[in-house]
């Protein structure tokens, strides 16, 4: 899974607790015995997935920075391959939006 895909899924999971939380706060005149129950377990398992959420934005911000680490150290390595890396992409690109 990219990181592009996992911030993704990290804000759907975020914008999943917020209308869980709207569901909550919009059920609390709600009485029934089921309906506290079902609260009880939305309650739970919000606090679970805020808890997964947190995780999961901190593995995703550690490997952020592993790959800008590595790639510091590839150019300060190799200054003329990046060099000539970023030229080649700056050319594609050239071609690429003159051709449109």
């Amino acid at each position: 899974m990219d990181g592009e895909t996992k911030e993704k899924l990290i804000n759907d999971l975020k914008n999943l607790v917020s209308d869980a939380e709207e569901l909550l706060k919009a059920t609390t005149s709600q009485a029934g015995e089921k309906v506290a129950a079902a609260r009880q377990r939305i309650e739970q398992s919000l606090i679970e997935g805020k808890k997964a959420l947190a995780d999961a934005e901190k593995v995703v911000l550690e490997r952020s920075k592993e790959c800008a680490e590595i790639a510091d150290d590839y150019v300060r390595e190799n200054p003329w391959s990046a060099v000539a890396i970023a030229g080649a992409v700056g050319l594609l690109v050239g071609v690429l939006i003159r051709r449109n």
